[in-house]
């Protein structure tokens, strides 16, 4: 028969349990949600940067790692020295056939290729010529592989240059000659550039530009973390998408991008305006008919290989931690 200080022991392991489960999630997590981004904090980032401190308020604690490129931090998920990546690694995910599944759809594509027109014109005038992206496998990449495919020509060099800020930087330095910028690189370059730099057509280009990305197993075993990230961006995109203007007051709340430069801060608010606009920020955190346009886009670019139409979501997509932020936060 026990002796009464055994009863004791354990009921008071009992009673420090059930104490633990009743702990906010930040009392309890041991380790933090380890996130590899591959591009440098900045104006584009800034939404999702307020989500992580709003996912930390939430009690998951959050270790943010910024790398050189996409595929360094795709490449440091698939090693397990981070938990969740940012970006679109379908060729990745296709060639190693690691159980890593994309489960939140953040941007979609909206970039605007510029060319210095000292030098170039058009897509044709790019015909052996150096251009300047991202990453490897980000969708810069992908937009001008596929610009390069409709037009018939092939570039001489492609240069990685993470960063938009940097690549517009570049141009208007003269470092670089064609590259392709976001909205608020545009707008620089057309109040500083003395009226040499051009905008490429793309045409209508439907596709993701960055998304989170996880090991199964990670997202399994960490599904009240991963649901609360999803909640906070969720949250965080409708939020700007009813009133831009509020990315402002959010970045002081959350004393974000403090070394940002100067002439770089009145850009904020009229990028996301812009942004919001152009539908940039999907509000449901992504679904099947946008996966669809990711095959179909990122296989003529080059990045997945065989058919779209036989290519299953199932194999690059998991829905469980969007739809579990859906049912908390609605459905647009």
């Amino acid at each position: 028969m026990p002796c009464l200080a055994t009863r004791f022991t354990r009921r008071t392991a009992g009673l420090l349990f059930a104490l633990l489960l009743a702990l906010p999630l930040s009392a309890r997590a041991a380790d933090p949600v380890r996130i590899a981004f591959g591009d440098i904090p900045s104006v584009e980032s800034l939404n999702f940067l307020i989500a992580i401190e709003r996912t930390r308020a939430r009690g998951v604690p959050v270790e943010l790692t910024f790398f050189k490129s996409e595929d360094i931090a795709a490449q440091a998920v698939v090693s397990g020295q981070a938990d969740i990546g940012v970006g679109t690694p379908y060729a990745l995910l296709q060639k190693v056939g690691a159980p890593i599944r994309l489960f939140f759809q953040m941007s979609t594509l909206r970039f605007y290729p510029v060319v210095n027109t000292e030098f170039y014109q058009d897509w044709k005038d790019l015909d052996g010529q150096e251009v300047a992206v991202h990453s490897r496998g980000s969708g810069t990449e992908a937009i001008m592989m596929l610009m390069a495919q409709r037009n018939g020509i092939k570039y001489g060099k492609v240069s990685y240059v993470p960063g938009s800020e940097v690549r517009t930087g570049a141009l208007l330095q003269g470092a670089v000659k064609a590259t392709i910028v976001d909205s608020a690189g545009w707008r620089l370059l057309q109040e500083k550039g003395g009226g040499k730099f051009k905008l490429l057509e793309v045409g209508d280009v439907q596709a993701t530009d960055e998304a989170l990305f996880a090991n199964t197993e990670f997202l399994e075993s960490n599904a009240e973390a991963a649901g609360i990230l999803a909640e906070e961006l969720l949250n965080t995109w409708r939020e700007i998408a009813a009133n831009p203007a509020s990315i402002g007051d959010l970045r002081k709340t959350h004393k974000l991008l403090a070394d940002l430069p100067a002439e770089l801060e009145p850009e904020i608010v009229p990028f996301y305006q812009d942004s919001v606009a152009a539908g940039m920020y999907p509000l449901n955190g992504g679904d099947e008919a946008a996966v669809k346009d990711d095959f179909a886009f990122y296989a003529v670019a080059g990045q997945l290989q065989g058919d779209p139409a036989t290519l299953k979501v199932e194999d690059f997509w998991t829905f469980a931690p969007v739809n579990k932020a859906l049912d908390k936060v609605g459905r647009k």
